[in-house]
């Protein structure tokens, strides 16, 4: 059985938020190269080809981090598969317009939740979750076609709107469930645990505060795609 002591360690929550990193990826890579095939023209099909080609490099590269750790990749991904893949079973997109959403309010969310974990890492660690957030310009694709569609049907921006509320309120969920059942992992995200060069004061409200922050980040992307939050 884990000791209290182990549970919480750094060791133990930097390999929990990297199985996290990296099954995030590698369902993005799956989810896309499917969504691919909603594409109405052959760019866009070839657009979220490239997105999904993206986040498969994101995945090995994180793969390869947990292995530099000694760390099973399969084994710590392990914990976070029913949570991920209950947020992607809840948020099906029903047409091209809804997986660019998704695409861009899940990518974009999880890249806030990345960066408020990686001020805790030690620098390889956090070298490689920086690389995970390089926007190769598929963002801008995704503004792009989602604001023109609503120019050209403004009726369409309430359905998107509220399924853009849908996406953010499961990922918030699921993440609460991850919380509650990682301790170590609650504690980096906190600040509380931390690797030995990252000093910091932080309280356990921080989670709170966190995902405050990731809710307002939300609000303000959602304008940019034309739609309210």
């Amino acid at each position: 059985m884990t000791s209290p002591a182990t549970a919480m360690s750094y060791e133990t929550a930097v390999i929990d938020f990297l199985g996290l990193v990296a099954y995030g990826e590698l369902t993005a890579f799956e989810r896309l190269a499917a969504d691919s095939g909603l594409a109405p023209t052959l760019d866009g099909k070839a657009q979220v080809a490239g997105m999904a080609a993206a986040e498969f490099d994101h995945f090995r590269r994180v793969r390869d981090r947990l292995t530099e750790l000694g760390a099973d990749p399969t084994a710590a991904m392990e914990p976070f598969a029913a949570p991920v893949d209950a947020f992607h079973e809840h948020t099906k997109p029903s047409g091209w317009l809804e997986s660019l959403v998704k695409a861009y309010i899940g990518d974009t969310l999880t890249a806030d939740f990345y960066r408020e974990a990686a001020r805790y890492l030690d620098p390889e660690s956090r070298a490689v979750v920086e690389g995970v957030l390089e926007d190769l310009g598929h963002s801008a694709f995704v503004v792009e076609h989602v604001r023109a569609a609503i120019e050209e049907d403004p009726k369409i921006s309430g359905r998107l709107a509220l399924w853009g509320r849908r996406i953010m309120g499961e990922a918030l969920t699921q993440a609460q469930h991850i919380a509650a059942r990682r301790a170590a992992l609650a504690a980096l995200l906190a600040g509380v645990l931390a690797a030995p060069d990252c000093a910091t004061t932080v309280d356990l409200a921080e989670v709170g505060r966190m995902l405050t922050r990731l809710t307002e980040a939300h609000g303000a992307r959602m304008a940019t795609l034309g739609l309210s939050a």
